[in-house]
C-alpha cells in the first residue's frame, strides 16, 4: 500500500495544481472581460492603418461608460455570425482558448441618427457623406479605389437607427463591411483597438480622427 505521507503529498500537489489552474483561468476571464485582449490582423481590409500580421491591444472597459464614436477602430462580431451560448462556447469566448467565433475589425463611420450616403463623384471616385456633408478621411487607402456601389449594397442615402452603427474598412476597395451587410447593432461590439504593439517598427497609438 502507498505510504500515507506520500499519498498526502500527492493529494496536496494535485490540489495546489488545480487551485493554480482555476486562479489563472479566473484571472484571464476577468482581464478579457473587463480590461482587454490581444488580437492579430488577418486581412488587408484596414490598409494602410493595419496590415496582415499586426498585433493590437483591444480595450473593453470603455463600453461600461461610453458609446463608440465616429473614427473609432472597433472589433466586433458581424451580424451574420451566430454567437453560440452553450457552456463550452461561452467559456472559449471568455478565455480565448479554442474560440472559433469570427470577428471583424473596421472603423466606425456612421453613428445613430446620422444620415449617411456613399456617393460616387463625377471623376469616378467615392466619398462618404454624413448629414449631407463630405467626410474628411485622411486614413483611407485611396478615394479612387472603392468597390462600386450597386443596388444590392447599403450605400444610401439612409438614416442610421438608434443603437446601430455603420462600419467600413480603411481599404475601401477590399473590405466586406456595412456596405454589404448593413447596420451593426451595438451589442455586437467586442472592444476598441487602442494601440499596435507588434511589430515594433509599426508601433502606434490609435487616436480618434478630427473630422
Amino acid at each position: 500500500m502507498m505510504d500515507k505521507k506520500i499519498k498526502e503529498k500527492i493529494i496536496g500537489s494535485l490540489k495546489e495544481t488545480v487551485e493554480t489552474v482555476v486562479f489563472v483561468v479566473v484571472m484571464v476571464v476577468i482581464i478579457r472581460f473587463f480590461i482587454g485582449e490581444i488580437r492579430w490582423i488577418p486581412s488587408a481590409s484596414m490598409h494602410p492603418t493595419l496590415i496582415e500580421g499586426d498585433r493590437i491591444f483591444v480595450e473593453r472597459f470603455s463600453r461600461f461608460y461610453s458609446e463608440p464614436k465616429r473614427g473609432d477602430i472597433m472589433v466586433f462580431y458581424p451580424p451574420e455570425e451566430e454567437i453560440k451560448t452553450d457552456p463550452l462556447s461561452v467559456m472559449a469566448r471568455l478565455t480565448g482558448f479554442f474560440c472559433k467565433d469570427v470577428a471583424y475589425i473596421k472603423r466606425v463611420i456612421g453613428v445613430p441618427g446620422d444620415k449617411l450616403e456613399v456617393k460616387e463623384m463625377p471623376d469616378g471616385s467615392y466619398r462618404v457623406y454624413i448629414n449631407n456633408k463630405p467626410l474628411k478621411e485622411n486614413y483611407i487607402m485611396s478615394p479612387d479605389d472603392y468597390i462600386p456601389c450597386t443596388g444590392e449594397m447599403f450605400c444610401g442615402p439612409m438614416k442610421i437607427p438608434a443603437g446601430n452603427y455603420f462600419m467600413m474598412g480603411d481599404n475601401r476597395g477590399n473590405s466586406q463591411d456595412s456596405r454589404f451587410w448593413g447596420f451593426l447593432p451595438k451589442e455586437r461590439f467586442i472592444g476598441r483597438a487602442v494601440f499596435l504593439f507588434w511589430p515594433p517598427t509599426r508601433m502606434n497609438i490609435f487616436t480618434r480622427p478630427q473630422y
